[in-house]
């Protein structure tokens, strides 16, 4: 049977620290580490057919870590925005963002803002960076707006419908994802793409990220592959 790719891929990054401390290294080693890994995940992803990529980067929760690691990371997403500008460039990547980018410093708003923009009209891997996100925070916000044109009078309540809603969501301008995965263990959506994940097939892998090869994508792919999908027929079909 051949196989068959996901069109969309989401992954939640986990497992830095745990690795980086099985090594005797600081956290945000780990983190520097699943960085450059992603650079490579990215590239392999694409190389298999995958047209849309979603990670978890940065979730509202993660503020309540230490300020020394969260310092770390800031300090690294402003390194990453700026080599991702020349990697979107140079791979045909689309960048999109989803989250609230008002509740990061200027600066990195403002790198973000330039990789998006940046990227607007390539052609390649569609990759999108959950970055400050939250899902319950997007539909919040979702809601908000959505509340907002209908006190305006643009839509009327009763005209709502899931695909009206969707179109309120930061992945507005992208498919559901077919497929989730989680590294190094847990297995639990961690206030990520609630709403977008309803239909999705979840695999979870105790490869912690910054180990997670391009063999580890294939084998969530083959684990896809055999399952049967409820909505929609088997996959096969």
């Amino acid at each position: 049977m051949e196989m068959v790719i996901p069109q969309h891929v989401a992954i939640i990054l986990d497992g830095n620290g745990r690795w980086a401390k099985s090594k005797g290294m600081p956290r945000n080693y780990g983190h520097s580490k699943g960085a450059k890994n992603l650079e490579v995940i990215c590239e392999d992803a694409y190389n298999m057919g995958i047209k849309y990529l979603t990670v978890y980067l940065f979730s509202t929760e993660n503020w309540k870590r230490s300020q020394e690691e969260v310092a770390g990371l800031m300090k690294l997403f402003r390194s990453y925005t700026k080599t991702c500008i020349k990697t979107a460039q140079k791979n045909n990547m689309k960048v999109r963002l989803l989250g609230d980018p008002t509740g990061l410093e200027p600066d990195l708003q403002e790198s973000l803002a330039k990789l998006v923009e940046s990227s607007k009209n390539n052609t390649g891997l569609n990759f999108q960076i959950a970055i400050n996100y939250g899902s319950r925070d997007e539909i919040v916000r979702a809601i908000r707006h959505l509340a907002q044109d209908c006190v305006e009078g643009s839509v009327k309540p009763q005209d709502i419908t899931e695909e009206m809603f969707s179109g309120y969501l930061d992945t507005r301008e992208v498919p559901d994802p077919d497929l989730l995965i989680r590294t190094s263990g847990e297995q639990r959506l961690s206030n990520y793409l609630m709403w977008q994940l309803a239909y999705s097939e979840f695999y979870f892998t105790e490869v912690p990220w910054p180990a997670f090869t391009k063999d580890d994508l294939w084998k969530a792919i083959e684990k896809y592959n055999g399952r049967e999908r409820r909505f929609g027929g088997r996959l096969e079909e």
